[in-house]
């Protein structure tokens, strides 16, 4: 039988034979609730050996007590005590020991989404979204650092749902890394057996780019957010396709790490922005950032102050300190008008404490999420058919409400609001469309559009400065709308003060601009101009993500439901050679919901790398077009159109389109 001396002998890279000293909590920094204690005797055993497996056995008599104990406690075991001491941050490149450029800027990526001025729970390696966490607990993020400081040129390192599985022989053209998270069975892809999984150490919610190591913090929705409702008061409430949302009241609710992108965005797009947030350690954070002008619990004082600005037109956000439901209510009972209304709560995970019930404050429901998870659901369920009341009201009145991605209508149908839904089925879509059906799809991701972004390895701001500027000079702003509105965007990013954690910036982009701009910092870094950079995206981009709520909701012709593009998306990236390629289970919608996938692309300076920036992002944005395309959606037709007639080594499949009368009349 094969015993332990085996195994410690078989082994280079492992996790010391040490016992760390007792783990340190800095005051003031958020800590995640208790996920609750589901599992059985049996599987409890499972969970204590899946964590002790990364310890040798001199370690197990006193590791045990401990992980069980958070176990009980927190509904996880984190392994506290692995945690390096004091704050985690990115630093620059050249402080990280690795034997190849990726394995250093894949630490600099990891350390970021676990700084505390980025990450949700940092304690507990959630990043955002409540639950999307980089790994699964510190024995893997130790165990993960020693990988990538021994990764070469000529390695893959393999990582299952935050496992380190090991390092394989491959070739320079091959990713250095490749990361799955929770993808599950179908009979057992539902929220209740992933959450066993979880607590038995077997998966990990890698949300999206939490679990691909390429979160850039709340910055990376700033600008999804700013086309979102700048785009949505162009297509509903008549501002012109240059304009603003100059006088425009938008409401909204979440100021955690995507959604506390909100109040920033509308002050961008020079709208009156309220956004409701229970925590206030949250509202805290983006104060500090300056990421939120005025606080307030008062529902009057805020609304005064709102009404000021609109009629002045005149920017500002509000953060207000109480829940959205109340906010709501106040709105139907003063008959105020709210143009533009949309909702960001972790709706995807509303009974792991992502939605608050109305009636507690935060502390009271991070402490009967605790206690009794069953009167929490129950308490859920009622405030979010609250929820949809007010809103219904509010839309009859002439409101544009919008989902934002967060699995709100999802969960409210959930909750037992059948009605929210068309025809009472939840497959058929529901009554309020998601933003991704009326506006981001056909204004961007259907003409390859989606969020682009970079990361300054070296840490240095100048280097950030150069970027912009390049990025700038590729965008020609009279090409089409989306490019002055890009154009606008990069040329303001530096004024806008958008930077939290590692220098980084985001820029929606098309294939195009994303080849453009990604070469020109590719020779930059050759020519010395800056350091390495590090390209990735959000996984809710044109091909990235299916998901039949967001991101593939304005996809019509019934393959809203396969998830074959961002898997395909994922495959063509791997092969194509991305530095890391990630696919996941979930994202913003929750478990089951959606299958995405990601990248990211250390640019060295090397031709290899030009190489890989023209094949691979042409084919990471024209993957979504060209499924886009075929499902008939008209603008992707159009982009897939001239992709064709641009080149001859290439072609897309494009649809021949039916008479409508055709069709009606033949199946009447």
């Amino acid at each position: 039988m094969y015993d332990n001396s085996s195994t410690a002998a078989a082994m280079t890279i492992k996790l010391d034979a040490e016992f760390p000293p007792d783990p340190v909590f800095q005051p003031g920094i958020r800590r995640a609730p208790s996920r609750g204690f589901h599992l059985t005797p049996d599987q409890t055993k499972i969970a204590l050996r899946n964590a002790l497996r990364y310890l040798p056995p001199e370690l197990h008599e006193k590791a045990a007590p401990e992980f069980l104990e958070e176990l009980r406690t927190y509904g996880r075991i984190y392994a506290y005590r692995w945690r390096p001491a004091g704050h985690i941050k990115g630093r620059p490149i050249d402080e990280y020991e690795g034997r190849c450029i990726e394995g250093k800027a894949f630490q600099v990526q990891i350390d970021n989404n676990l700084d505390f001025d980025v990450a949700l729970y940092p304690y507990e390696l959630v990043t955002y979204g409540e639950t999307g966490s980089v790994c699964q607990n510190w024995l893997q993020y130790r165990l993960i650092k020693k990988y990538l400081a021994q990764l070469t040129e000529d390695t893959t390192l393999v990582v299952m749902s935050g496992h380190p599985l090991g390092l394989f022989p491959s070739r320079p053209q091959s990713p250095r890394v490749i990361i799955t998270n929770s993808l599950m069975v179908g009979h057992f892809d539902n929220q209740k057996d992933w959450e066993i999984c979880e607590e038995m150490g077997v998966a990990n919610y890698g949300q999206m780019t939490a679990g691909g190591w390429m979160y850039i913090g709340p910055q990376g929705i700033v600008h999804g957010t700013f086309n979102t409702i700048l785009n949505a008061g162009r297509l509903r409430l008549g501002i012109p396709a240059d304009g603003d949302l100059s006088g425009v009241l938008f409401v909204s609710s979440g100021l955690g790490g995507m959604s506390g992108a909100q109040p920033k965005a509308a002050e961008i797009a020079h709208a009156v922005g309220i956004i409701a947030e229970v925590d206030m350690s949250r509202i805290q954070t983006r104060l500090d950032q300056g990421w939120v002008g005025h606080v307030s619990d008062d529902l009057d004082e805020v609304f005064t102050l709102a009404r000021k600005h609109v009629e002045q037109r005149t920017p500002i956000s509000i953060a207000y300190h109480g829940n959205i439901v109340d906010l709501l209510q106040y709105a139907v009972d003063n008959d105020i008008d709210i143009p533009l209304l949309s909702d960001q709560t972790s709706c995807h995970a509303a009974y792991d404490g992502g939605y608050c019930p109305q009636g507690l404050t935060f502390e009271e429901r991070t402490e009967l999420l605790a206690r009794d998870r069953d009167e929490y659901a129950r308490r859920v369920d009622q405030t979010l058919r609250k929820h949809f009341e007010l809103i219904r009201t509010l839309t009859e009145r002439g409101t544009y409400f919008f989902d934002y991605g967060n699995a709100f209508m999802a969960t409210v149908f959930e909750s037992g609001v059948t009605q929210i839904a068309k025809d009472g089925d939840s497959r058929n879509g529901f009554i309020w469309p998601s933003y991704v059906e009326d506006i981001m799809g056909p204004e961007l991701f259907d003409y390859g559009y989606g969020p682009f972004r970079w990361v300054c390895l070296s840490g240095r701001h100048e280097d950030l400065i150069a970027t912009d500027h390049a990025a700038m000079d590729c965008i020609d702003p009279d090409r089409c709308g989306q490019d002055r509105d890009n154009y606008i965007w990069i040329r303001d990013a530096e004024a806008n003060d958008l930077v939290v954690g590692t220098q980084a910036r985001i820029l929606y982009q098309d294939a195009k601009g994303r080849m453009d701009i990604a070469l020109r910092f590719n020779e930059m870094v050759r020519n010395g101009e800056i350091g390495p950079v590090m390209l990735g995206r959000d996984h809710h981009d044109v091909s990235g993500t299916d998901s039949p709520f967001r991101e593939t909701s304005n996809i019509k012709d019934g393959s809203n439901l396969m998830a074959d593009m961002a898997t395909q998306c994922f495959a063509g990236n791997a092969a194509r050679g991305m530095s890391l390629v990630t696919l996941h289970n979930g994202g913003g919608t929750g478990i089951g919901n959606a299958i995405n996938g990601g990248f990211g692309l250390v640019l060295d300076g090397s031709q290899r790398v030009d190489g890989v920036i023209r094949s691979s992002l042409l084919w990471d944005v024209m993957c979504g077009v060209a499924r886009r395309g075929w499902a008939r959606n008209d603008h992707s037709i159009e982009t897939a159109t001239e992709f064709n007639q641009e080149h001859d080594d290439a072609q897309i499949t494009l649809p021949y389109l039916v008479d409508d009368a055709l069709i009606d009349g033949l199946v009447a």
